[in-house]
């Protein structure tokens, strides 16, 4: 019983490197391929497959936190892109923040370069100013968008062009 007593902490720092191990062999296989990170990983649910012409290029997943209400006119939703995915120009009347949580995205707004948005990152989109945002080429991109509606929904533009993606 005595040598079982000893062996417990041990076999909790081998579960514990064992479990830790097996966790950053699913991040850097998802780094690598750049494909839609494990459910796992995910601070949020990864949500429902978006199926709307506003977003092109490849997967989109949605999660909605918080939907706008009388109350709190701020909508706030999680939003995942496997790499190429991305949403067609648009602006939101009050506004937009988004803050990444994983991979790497782009960020553009009409008339700028395309910003290159990477984990921990935000991005402050202003007021009625046309942008595009999603997933960079080679890896998936999770962000949460914070989109006030006090002054009225999204307003959704054209298609942002394969060249306009890769520029």
């Amino acid at each position: 019983m005595k040598d079982l007593k000893k062996l417990a902490p041990l076999a909790l720092v081998l579960l514990g490197v064992a479990c830790n191990h097996t966790k950053k062999s699913d991040q850097s296989e998802t780094q690598q391929t750049g494909a839609m990170p494990p459910e796992s990983t995910l601070i949020f649910e990864r949500g429902e497959k978006i199926n709307s012409p506003n977003f092109t290029g490849g997967t989109v997943c949605l999660k909605n936190l918080v939907s706008a209400d009388s109350v709190n006119q701020t909508a706030v939703g999680s939003v995942t892109f496997e790499p190429g995915a991305r949403t067609r120009w648009h602006s939101h009347p009050a506004g937009q923040i988004i803050l990444a949580l994983d991979g790497e995205g782009y960020y553009q707004e009409e008339g700028k370069g395309k910003v290159v948005v990477k984990k921990g990152e935000t991005v402050k989109c202003p007021e009625n100013v046309p942008h595009w945002h999603g997933a960079s080429v080679d890896s998936h991109f999770v962000q949460v968008a914070i989109t006030g509606r006090q002054k009225g929904e999204t307003v959704w533009l054209s298609e942002v062009t394969d060249e306009e993606y890769r520029k």
